[in-house]
């Protein structure tokens, strides 16, 4: 008996098909069957009924599918604790992200995290900062990426990795009739606004405030991609990172208003220090030693 056995017993039992069971483990369908087969041979039981609506556990499967999550568990287990004794951390970390991966240099992290950890499965998630956050307050995700102005609360530890400067980006015919003169003005024009739980949208209530006028939100968008594309298209001003915009202004796309800007932070968030496991505390690390290396 095998373990790969056990693996492609519990995919059939859990699938009740053999086709979707054979996805599930890469393999083909007849492979799964012969897999099957060659258990209950051994074993000396039958595990499945098989029927017009696909295979369902005998009452001796059901046993031994019980007794197969075990040994599973068990051998996981072991390859954990001997990759512990060698340094190397084994497990699945779920990790939000906002939409550039560049700017986040997850590149960087994946690589040393692969040369590393070979055991340590990374699951990433798109995610709005707002949105990433609260799952992992939840526990929904491990860690994220964010942009926030957040600081350590109870909930959190919060890395802050980098500064982010956000500015207005306009559309470039704005600028042959003249730029608006302050915030006011600004306000006045039509906007594409961002969804509630992104990450600029602090920054844009902030300017909106001190600008004391309800915004027009021409359109609503949620990356900055999106915002750019909007911003050029001539539909509105937007807030992007100022990195974002001076590469729009460079190509020609749209134009920086220079009279206002605010700050907020690129951060690396999960549970607090003395609740993460090992394959966190471990990403964790990695995050650390790349963004200090670029520093």
């Amino acid at each position: 008996m095998e373990l790969y056995q056990l693996r492609t017993f519990l995919a059939v039992a859990e699938e009740a098909n053999l086709t979707r069971a054979a996805e599930r483990v890469h393999t083909s369908a007849p492979a799964v069957s012969a897999q099957v087969k060659a258990l209950e041979e051994e074993l000396g039981v039958r595990l499945f009924d098989r029927t017009s609506r696909g295979m369902t556990l005998t009452s001796a499967g059901e046993r031994v599918a019980a007794e197969a999550r075990r040994t599973l568990a068990a051998a996981q287990g072991l390859r954990t604790t001997a990759a512990e004794l060698r340094g190397a951390s084994v497990g699945t970390v779920r990790m939000g992200a906002v939409s550039d991966p560049v700017g986040l240099r997850l590149g960087e992290v994946f690589v040393k995290l692969a040369e590393r950890h070979p055991g340590l499965s990374m699951h990433l998630q798109q995610a709005l900062s707002n949105a990433a956050i609260e799952q992992v307050r939840r526990g929904a995700l491990d860690c994220a990426y964010v942009m926030s102005s957040l600081a350590s609360d109870d909930e959190l530890e919060v890395l802050r990795l980098a500064p982010i400067d956000v500015v207005p980006l306009l559309p470039p015919r704005w600028a042959q009739t003249g730029l608006p003169a302050d915030n006011a003005e600004l306000a006045r024009r039509p906007w594409v606004g961002t969804a509630p739980h992104c990450g600029l949208r602090a920054s844009l209530d902030t300017f909106f405030g001190e600008a004391g006028i309800e915004p027009a939100i021409a359109a609503v968008a949620d990356t900055e991609a999106a915002i750019r594309g909007m911003v050029a298209s001539g539909l509105g001003a937007g807030l992007v990172r100022e990195d974002q915009a001076r590469d729009a202004q460079r190509l020609g796309e749209a134009v920086i208003w220079p009279q206002w800007k605010a700050a907020t932070w690129l951060c690396w968030i999960a549970a607090p220090a003395a609740r993460q496991g090992p394959p966190v505390r471990t990403v964790r690390e990695i995050v650390m030693e790349v963004w200090q290396q670029g520093a």
